[in-house]
């Protein structure tokens, strides 16, 4: 334990900064940690660059068990609990973390950059908001404080997500030596939208973005959005860098801070071909399909599939809205088709997702309730997230629904092409960062016209089987253009890593 305790105080040459790290850990009555590891892109692409890198992935404690090990640790978690990783974790204050995560990053960034706000009542910026922002200051300095003091000279640093947007700015106040990049996994707003946000707070989040030497971003559609609200936010303090070959730039003219340019760079993160086609035949794979085709009871009987949280962009109840509007309009697919519906809890210490996951199960049960019969159920859904039956699901797949208000990219559009065992069409809305790389194979839909979504899904069932896999193949070509392993390296290498 003093080991890696003095690897990190040494120096790392790489950084990774990101809320929620590669393991969380339970407390067991007994008093025992029990370490659970996570998967996704950031794993895949740190276990890349090899053990000879020493990086170091700083994170925050998200609970109890969390803030246990770092009692226990003093930040620097046992390498056997997280797969090998040097990880250090951050025992914020839990009043600041929930503030900062819950009252700023998921209730109002989340909520611009998927363009969620009900207008007419919300947001509020008052008092009690000004409380929650200087939380998340706080919670930002935590990290930058962390880094600058786990870095080595020159090290490469990758900052991640909204809930960190300030990092780098401050990262570049304390270590200037640094080499900073930000990647935003989320959309980014377009400039009016982001507006709402309070003058200081727009600045405050254009220049946290530009203290980094590169904003990554999935999309260029969402790295054209933060150039457009930089400008905005910094009231025109700030000029574009248009290299004749390369990759755009800007920079900040303000007169707190030595002007540097910050590079614009564009990763659409794909899926993980291997792990997948892998996992999803291993036998509890196998075992979930058989009782999904249980569910869907015959074996003619088509399916449209959608994974998703309960999160608020990923707007299923329009999607069951559509499905409903499909069984009324075309009367000839009832009983030839059963919507298989994931839908997975997410963020329910919120009142707002607990009441779209009961809206969300109270369409559903209204479909059933219309059009069931005694021998066919039109919408399976169930509610407790279960990777394998996920995967199931993705085989069984003749059309998959990726219908979101708005999405940084969206992986499940990705995988299902991937993991279809006999080819499925994609129905996927054009807000989906996804459609940039996906919708010329796809039927592109409008998020919100339930009508053109339902009339999507009667083309895309119609479709003939040759079709369907001609598609099929230039999906998942696409999907897997640039793998989590991969994309993590184009970054690093893109900072001079």
């Amino acid at each position: 334990m003093v080991s890696e305790r003095s690897a990190v105080q040494a120096g790392a040459e790489v950084l990774v900064a990101s809320n929620r790290g590669p393991v969380s850990y339970s407390l067991g009555e007994d008093g025992t940690l029990t370490a659970k590891r996570g998967g996704g892109g950031l794993v895949s692409g740190l276990s890349a660059i090899g053990p000879e890198t020493d990086a170091v992935w700083v994170c925050a404690a998200l609970g109890g068990g969390d803030r246990e090990a770092v009692r226990r640790t003093g930040g620097a978690l046992e390498v056997g609990d997280t797969g090998g990783q040097r990880v250090r974790m951050l025992d914020i204050p839990a009043e600041v973390y929930a503030a900062a995560y819950n009252g700023v990053a998921n209730s109002v960034l989340w909520f611009v950059h998927h363009m969620l706000y009900q207008t007419p009542l919300e947001p509020v910026f008052g008092a009690e908001f000004r409380a929650q922002w200087a939380a998340y200051e706080a919670y930002n300095a935590a990290f930058a404080d962390a880094l600058a003091d786990g870095a080595a000279l020159g090290a490469a640093v990758l900052v991640q997500d909204y809930h960190l947007a300030l990092v780098p700015g401050m990262l570049r106040e304390r270590r200037p030596d640094l080499r900073i990049a930000h990647f935003s996994h989320t959309p980014w707003a377009p400039a009016e939208y982001f507006a709402m946000l309070p003058d200081d707070i727009q600045r405050q989040l254009a220049l946290g973005i530009l203290g980094a030497d590169r904003a990554n971003f999935l999309t260029h559609r969402w790295a054209e959005n933060f150039l457009a609200c930089a400008e905005t936010g910094l009231g025109g303090q700030c000029e574009r860098v248009r290299p004749e070959d390369g990759p755009p730039g800007i920079v900040a003219l303000v007169p707190e801070r030595k002007a540097h340019t910050t590079w614009i760079g564009v990763h659409g993160l794909g899926a993980d071909a291997d792990f997948l086609r892998e996992r999803a035949h291993r036998p509890d794979v196998e075992e979930r399909m058989t009782a999904l085709r249980a569910q869907i009871g015959g074996p003619d009987r088509k399916t449209v599939v959608r994974v998703d949280r309960t999160e608020l962009s990923k707007n299923i109840v329009r999607g069951l809205l559509a499905y409903r509007q499909l069984l009324a309009d075309h009367p000839e697919w009832r009983k030839r088709v059963v919507h298989i519906a994931f839908a997975y809890p997410s963020r329910q210490d919120l009142a707002v997702y607990r009441e779209y996951t009961a809206e969300v199960e109270q369409v559903a049960g209204a479909v059933n309730a219309e059009f069931g019969t005694a021998d066919w159920q039109p919408v399976v859904l169930h509610v407790k997230d279960d990777f394998a039956r996920s995967l199931a699901a993705y085989r069984l797949a003749d059309v998959a629904l990726v219908n979101p208000i708005r999405d940084g990219m969206n992986l499940v559009a990705k995988e299902i092409p991937v993991v279809s065992d006999t080819g499925c069409a994609l129905v996927l809305s054009r807000e989906a960062g996804a459609h940039e790389e996906l919708g010329a194979h796809a039927l592109t839909v409008n998020p919100y016209d339930v009508m053109g979504t339902a009339e999507a899904l009667h083309e895309a069932l119609s479709m003939d089987d040759a079709e369907r896999a001609a598609r099929t193949e230039r999906l998942a070509a696409a999907a897997t253009a640039l793998p989590p392993a991969q994309w993590f390296l184009d970054q690093l290498r893109e900072l001079g890593g």
